[in-house]
């Protein structure tokens, strides 16, 4: 359905700004003769709702980012009705919402309502498509964070009209071609998520069992990781990390902020935030070797090796590591499950362990037993642990990339569709009613890499 779409027969220029040519038997009308704005106020008791760009208007209970509440004068917002659009200060980055909830909203928004019931789906996909979206965006007043969308200006545009008959032919199309790329997306973020589960067995095996299947294994009676192979040994972890407490005096040295994926990085190269040397006298310093440990986040893992000289927070725990460690394993020890399920139960304080006020003091990281493989097979075991996640990271990379494509490949061609570079008409008559199942795509019909996307673009795709 995405590789036989042609052009219309014939064009005519449009006399729209935004659209240069639209099919000669289409037509154009002003967009305030399409929509009207409505200015309902006074219905405090309505549920207030969130204008979203991804999910388009709903009630505020429903949308699970942070907003701003509504307290007072609940009476000078505006109503919103089933199936209206409203332009919020972010429809420039993103079109005009529709409305999937009755409720109220700022009064800052504007709130349209189709002039025909019948247009309201077409004109809830044309409202998000690329060109109109850059319409849009030449109709912003103010700066900044104070930029919104002048309806004034934009009321007059003209915007296409094709007959009803293929606004609905439209309509169905898209359905079926949104129902099959977005089960294709679905996919690749389950192929995702496999892939880090699969990553998340393959380390602890690793690192709990080694990487020979075939030597004796003996059992330690130690619930978190088990049996481990015959020749390991097991010592608490105050045996092989040793904490320290030097602190700067001076607060001259560079800062380091501890982050999930990156490790320690320099703190003025990921934040704006500035901390002068007089706080930082009190911060801890370490150097290139040195195991670093978030004390209120141990339960996520969230442990680092120092690579330079540098300050990091007096809040986390700085520790040498014994002869007998390489810190490249434990490190990976440290971010298996069961490694920060230990950790959480060993944290103290209120909350949970991945947030709130609980910590991991040095005193009970030291208690917690810990597998201790020879030195030599621990750097074997980090060695082929860093081949597989560069492996794997590769991968992942790929169908992230693979994702982007068929968004915006579903991007491009509900643009090209609804502004009439293509005609569905014909295929429109071979899909099955929207009610029933949509089919899946076959594997030829969606774009799943650079190399072979360029045998899916289609008459009007001008990227």
């Amino acid at each position: 359905m995405f590789l036989n779409l042609e052009r219309h027969v014939g064009y005519r220029d449009s006399g729209i700004l935004w659209l240069p040519t639209i099919p000669a038997h289409w037509g154009s009308e002003r967009l305030k003769t399409i929509v009207t704005e409505i200015r309902v106020k006074g219905f405090p008791d309505e549920p207030l709702l969130a204008a979203t760009q991804s999910r388009g208007v709903i009630l505020k209970k429903d949308y699970e980012a942070r907003t701003v509440e509504a307290q007072k004068s609940l009476e000078t917002l505006k109503l919103v009705e089933v199936d209206d659009f409203v332009i919020s200060l972010r429809s420039f980055q993103g079109g005009i919402e529709r409305a999937y909830a009755r409720g109220i909203i700022s009064p800052a928004y504007t709130v349209l309502q189709a002039v025909k019931p019948e247009d309201r789906d077409y004109l809830a996909l044309l409202f998000k498509s690329i060109e109109f979206i850059d319409a849009l965006k030449l109709t912003i007043t103010g700066i900044r964070e104070g930029q919104n969308i002048d309806y004034a200006r934009l009321a007059p545009y003209l915007m296409p009209v094709p007959p009803e008959y293929e606004q609905a032919a439209i309509v169905k199309y898209l359905g079926h071609a949104h129902a099959r790329i977005d089960r294709a997306i679905d996919a690749k973020r389950r192929l995702i998520v496999l892939l880090e589960e699969q990553r998340q067995t393959i380390m602890h095996r690793a690192v709990t069992r080694g990487l020979d299947p075939t030597v004796p294994f003996k059992s330690t009676g130690i619930a978190w990781f088990g049996e481990i192979p015959a020749h390991w040994e097991v010592r608490r972890a105050k045996y092989l990390f040793k904490e320290f407490d030097n602190r700067s005096g001076t607060g001259l040295e560079r800062l380091l902020s501890l982050r999930a994926l990156a490790g320690l990085v320099f703190h003025d190269e990921v934040s704006d935030k500035v901390i002068g040397p007089e706080v930082l006298t009190k911060y801890k310093k370490v150097g290139p070797g040195h195991l670093v440990m978030n004390r209120m986040r141990a339960a996520s893992g969230l442990f680092a090796i120092a690579s330079t000289d540098g300050l990091v927070s007096p809040d986390y725990a700085t520790m040498e590591v014994a002869e007998v460690v390489d810190a490249r394993f434990y490190l990976r020890l440290f971010k298996t499950r069961a490694a920060m399920t230990q950790f959480r139960q060993q944290s103290t304080g209120l909350g949970t362990g991945e947030s709130g006020f609980m910590r991991l003091y040095s005193e009970a990281f030291g208690r917690i037993p810990m597998p201790i493989p020879p030195l030599e097979e621990q750097m074997e075991i980090s060695d082929e642990l860093a081949r597989l996640e560069q492996e794997g990271n590769e991968t992942t990379n790929r169908v992230s990339r693979e994702i982007e494509l068929l968004r915006e490949f579903r991007t491009r061609l509900t643009s090209d569709v609804v502004t009439g570079q293509v005609d569905v008409r014909e295929i429109v008559e071979t899909l099955s009613d929207l009610s029933g199942e949509v089919l899946a795509a076959s594997e030829d019909e969606l774009p799943e890499s650079d190399s072979n996307l360029s045998e899916l673009e289609f008459a009007g795709t001008d990227e």
